[in-house]
């Protein structure tokens, strides 16, 4: 048996980043805020914890898989908190969050003689139950040694990113972005074919043959080029709070950003008319709209 894993957030990734531990073999002491959430892997022989300090062992491995920065934070230094319990243990934090929160909370381990590891990760729910995520890393090394096993088993691939604890959150940030800016583009450039007579399929199909054989292109330009944005990978409202973090990141690195503004304002959009039934990307609607279709 492997040793036993504290795992905190079981929303849709979390729980199949969860579920894909307890079949590697770990132990799992589980947290969520509705602990109805966690009965599935208490049948596949996970414990309950009744608070974020209580999925903590002294000297353990903490997993967090939250929504946002307010939320890692809460679970790791408020009144119920894991950050005293854990000791000299390792905090793995898998959420997305500001470079500068997960220093902050790289220092407040420090302090206490335990270790962070910054621990962010790319693809949706389907791809996260499969254990094929991809995941980037960074923050102290024999830390990230330690807890390798346990990314691995919840990915395909690990890239590590060095000592820094906010660098893997910056290539999250990257990533995100550069996802939301190939949205953009296929929506600008299948509308105006749309305007002009050819079909947003026909424009699709092309380009995923050709020029954009990738990855992002076809599965993004599925959903674009057919306007039906499901299933729900992240919803809107969750990826404007990272281009939020990727605008305050710009803002104190002085990197201009335009494409992130907009792409943040056609998020605001989306979800201030309350589409929060499908995925992020259908963002894309906005474009088609202001074109009049």
């Amino acid at each position: 048996m492997k040793e036993t894993v504290g795992f905190i957030g079981l929303g849709g990734m979390g729980m199949a980043m969860a579920t894909n531990l307890l079949k590697a073999g770990f132990g799992l002491r589980v947290y969520n805020r509705t602990a109805e959430k966690a009965r599935p892997l208490l049948e596949q022989g996970a414990v309950l914890a009744r608070s974020p300090a209580d999925a903590a062992e002294p000297g353990g491995v903490v997993v967090t898989m939250v929504s946002d920065d307010r939320a890692v934070e809460e679970v790791t230094h408020a009144s119920n908190g894991f950050l005293g319990r854990l000791g000299d243990g390792v905090h793995l934090s898998m959420s997305t969050i500001a470079p500068r929160t997960a220093r902050r909370l790289a220092e407040l381990h420090r302090e206490r003689g335990g270790r962070y590891v910054a621990s962010p990760v790319f693809g949706k729910p389907e791809v996260a139950a499969q254990a094929k995520l991809w995941v980037v890393t960074s923050g102290d090394a024999a830390a990230r040694a330690r807890v390798r096993p346990i990314q691995e088993a919840m990915s395909q691939q690990v890239f590590d990113f060095g000592d820094d604890p906010g660098a893997a959150n910056v290539i999250k940030l990257a990533g995100n972005f550069l996802l939301g800016a190939a949205v953009e583009a296929m929506a600008e450039a299948f509308t105006l074919a749309q305007k002009y007579g050819v079909p947003r399929r026909q424009t699709y199909e092309f380009f995923t043959q050709t020029l954009f054989d990738c990855f992002v292109y076809r599965g993004y330009g599925e959903l674009v080029a057919s306007e039906h944005y499901q299933p729900v990978g992240a919803k809107p409202s969750l990826i404007r709070k990272d281009y939020g973090l990727i605008r305050e990141a710009a803002a104190e690195g002085l990197v201009p950003m335009p494409l992130a503004d907009l792409i943040h304002e056609r998020l605001t959009a989306t979800v201030a008319k309350g589409r929060e039934d499908v995925d992020w990307a259908g963002f894309a609607r906005e474009v088609s709209e202001s074109a009049g279709l």
